[in-house]
C-alpha cells in the first residue's frame, strides 16, 4: 500500500478509513466472492482517493499563495533549489492555515479564489446573497492574513 499512498504515515489513516467504508459496504458484498480481493480494492480505493485529495489540496495552497502575495516581485530566472523549498514550505504553511478556519470561512475562500468562482457563482453555491459572499470573504480573508507572517508567505 506504501506505493499507491503519498507516504507511510498516511497508511494507518487509509487502512481505518478503507475499513469503515468496507463495514458500511458489507450489506452489498457477494458472499460466493472472495473476501480478500473486495476488501483490497476498497483499501486501494481510498488510497488513490487520499494521494488525489492531497495533490489537490497542495495545488489550492500554491494557488491561494499566488493570490495572497500578488504583489511579491518575480525575476526572470529560473528559481534556485532552496527557493522551491521555501515556496513549497510556504504553500504548506497558508494550507495549514486555510484548514484552520472555520468551513464556512474555507469554503467560501475555496470557491472564490481556488475554484476561481464569481461572487454571484460563489452566492450560489453556498446559497447565500452576493453582499453576503463580500462580507464573509473580506472577514475570513482577514483571519487568514492574521494568522500567517509575512515569513509565512515568502519561505
Amino acid at each position: 500500500m506504501a506505493s499507491i499512498i503519498a507516504g507511510p504515515a498516511d497508511a494507518p489513516d487509509v487502512t481505518q478509513d478503507a475499513f469503515l467504508k468496507a463495514y458500511t459496504a458489507l450489506d452489498r458484498f457477494r458472499g460466493e466472492a472472495p473476501f480478500r480481493p473486495w476488501i483490497l480494492r476498497i483499501v486501494a480505493n481510498e488510497a488513490k482517493n487520499r494521494r488525489r485529495s492531497t495533490r489537490r489540496r497542495a495545488r489550492q495552497a500554491q494557488e491561494l499563495t499566488v493570490q495572497l502575495a500578488a504583489d511579491r516581485p518575480s525575476g526572470d530566472a529560473a528559481p534556485s533549489p532552496e527557493a522551491v523549498v521555501l515556496e513549497r514550505r510556504a504553500n504548506e504553511r497558508l494550507l495549514a492555515a486555510l484548514l484552520d478556519l472555520s468551513e464556512r470561512d474555507r469554503l467560501v475562500v475555496t470557491y472564490r479564489y481556488l475554484s476561481e468562482l464569481s461572487e454571484e457563482e460563489t452566492a450560489a453555491a453556498l446559497g447565500v446573497r452576493r453582499g453576503t459572499v463580500k462580507s464573509r470573504l473580506s472577514r475570513a480573508l482577514a483571519r487568514l492574513r492574521d494568522s500567517l507572517t509575512p515569513e509565512d508567505l515568502d519561505g
